[in-house]
Order: C-alpha cells, then sequence, then structure tokens
C-alpha cells in the first residue's frame, strides 16, 4: 500500500521550490514520523538509516538542512559531522542535532563539530518543524554566528558547573 504524499506542492506559478531536508536516524519509527510530518510541512524530505547511507545521499540529495540523530551503527552522527567539516568549504548545509546524548558535554561537543542546533529526544515533530523554518529563515553569516553563540552559551554553562564551588571542600 503506497502512502499518501502529504508534501504541499507550490502554487502554480510560484516559483517557490520546498527546502530539501535529510532524516539520518537509526530508528525506523521515529525516522518515518519525522519523514512523513516534514513532508506534511511542505518540505523535500528523505530519510537515511546511518551514517554510511547518509555520506553516500548527501552528495546526490544536497539538502538544504539535515536533522541528525548521534548514535547509530556502522558509522555514527559524530562521522557525518567530520565528514560535512571536511567539505565545509565547498558544501555545507545547516545540521540540527536530534539525539539521546542530553549530557551538557555532549552538547558542547556537537557544537564544536558544526551542528547548529541541538535538541533530545523526544521532542514533538511540530517543534522540530519550528526549528527547521528558524534555521532555514538565517542567512549563512546569521547561522555562523549563531553556531558560535550557542558554543560560547553551552561552554560557559560547562565551565561554571564543572568550577568548584566557594563552600565546597577539595581533598
Amino acid at each position: 500500500m503506497q502512502e499518501p504524499d502529504f508534501a504541499q506542492e507550490p502554487l502554480p506559478g510560484s516559483q517557490e521550490v520546498p527546502a530539501r531536508i535529510l532524516v539520518v536516524e537509526d530508528d525506523a519509527d521515529i525516522q518515518h514520523v519525522l519523514c512523513v510530518y516534514l513532508k506534511h510541512s511542505g518540505f523535500d524530505v528523505r530519510g537515511a538509516s546511518d551514517g554510511q547511507e547518509a555520506i553516500a545521499v548527501i552528495p546526490e540529495f544536497c539538502p538544504q538542512l539535515i536533522v541528525l540523530d548521534l548514535m547509530m551503527r556502522p558509522v555514527d552522527g559524530w562521522e557525518v559531522l567530520h565528514w560535512l567539516g571536511a567539505r565545509r568549504q565547498t558544501f555545507s548545509p545547516p545540521v540540527l542535532v536530534l539525539t539521546a546524548l542530553s549530557q551538557l558535554e555532549d552538547q558542547v561537543h556537537g557544537f564544536e563539530a558544526g551542528a547548529l542546533e541541538y535538541l533530545t529526544k523526544p521532542t514533538q515533530p511540530r517543534v522540530i518543524v519550528e526549528h527547521i523554518r528558524k534555521i532555514l529563515a538565517l542567512s549563512n553569516e546569521q547561522r555562523s554566528h549563531l553556531q558560535r553563540q550557542r558554543q560560547e552559551q553551552q561552554r560557559k554553562t560547562l565551565d561554571l558547573i564543572s568550577a568548584p564551588q566557594p563552600d565546597e571542600f577539595t581533598y
């Protein structure tokens, strides 16, 4: 049985083309829900089940944004971020990380590796769409500024949490 296509086609005579989104997620159910929801929200969507598949699909599909899980096998999301980083001069789509890794250290590492946004699972699909729309509305300069800002904020928070407090004993 073929699924209905919920993609909102551009109006006749309109030049608007739906943004291409690549969803890289190894959980088939989560990938399916995200892809259907994003298509219903008007995006051109493709899914990849792991980092290896994503690396193969990216040059051909040329996504305008990547929703990326970090914990996958055999190639994880960290490797995809590093692969994208090595190609940043020629192709640099923004990356929205969507992962179960919720530690502040992981978030800092994600921003340092090139993520523009970092959301933890579970997150409602409508919230993901809101973040995607905001990211796509930014210029490349604004995206770079936002990434640096988020990275600095997370580092400061991590430093505050890690620093010994004045009332703590040290042994």
